[in-house]
This record gives C-alpha cells, sequence and structure tokens, in this order.
C-alpha cells in the first residue's frame, strides 16, 4: 500500500487531509512535494480541470479530471502532460484538491462534502 493509498482511506472516511505529495506528472499545478489540501468530494459536481484523488485501475491518483461521463457516473483522470490514467466510477472519486501551498484551487468551492477538521499525514 502507498502513500497515497492511506490518503484516500483517510479522505474517503471524511477527512480533509494536508500532504506533500512527490513526482512531476502534475506540474505546473503542482511540484513534487508542494503542500496540497484534499476534501471529501461530491463526484457528481466534478468539471475538467479538477485535481482529485481518484483510484484509477488499482492504483491512486492525486490527478485531473479530463472528461466526465455523468450518465455512466465515471469521470476520466488524466496527468498534466498528457497521459490518460482511465475512467474509474464515482466512488472511486475520493476528494479534491482545494488549496496548493496555501493557495485555494478555484473551482473547488462548492464542490466538497462536510469534512472534519483538517488532518495532516
Amino acid at each position: 500500500m502507498g502513500a497515497l493509498d492511506a490518503v484516500a482511506g483517510r479522505v474517503a472516511g471524511g477527512a480533509t487531509v494536508t500532504f506533500r505529495p512527490s513526482g512531476s506528472s502534475m506540474v505546473p499545478l503542482i511540484r513534487s512535494r508542494q503542500q496540497v489540501v484534499v476534501a471529501p468530494v461530491d463526484p457528481a459536481k466534478l468539471e475538467a480541470g479538477d485535481i482529485v484523488l481518484a483510484r484509477v485501475a488499482g492504483t491512486v491518483y492525486l490527478h485531473l479530471v479530463s472528461s466526465m461521463d455523468p450518465a455512466r457516473k465515471r469521470v476520466q483522470i488524466s496527468n498534466n502532460r498528457g497521459r490518460v490514467n482511465g475512467w474509474t466510477s464515482h466512488d472511486r472519486v475520493f476528494g479534491i484538491c482545494v488549496a496548493v501551498d496555501g493557495t485555494s484551487r478555484s473551482g473547488a468551492e462548492g464542490k466538497t462534502l462536510v469534512a472534519d477538521a483538517n488532518d495532516s499525514p
């Protein structure tokens, strides 16, 4: 189980989690080790361009929603470099990134579910 699996479990349980993911697939939106805040999300409110914490084909990613299929209740997840991870169902979308290094992410407002106090890993 990877670090993002543990974060996904806490977010799925209703916690808003602050952590520092590593990797370069989301540059320049998120750089490696920048602090992010992820809150539980209502997947039905997602739009292309939202950054979400989701499980695709067994792997948890903090990546972009690149397309939506509301009729089938699923979203397509991609990184910020053009790689499509795949489609995943709404029940595998755990949270939305609401802030990066203390700066609120535009478009995340109104998409979160009621969450508990901020929780750090």
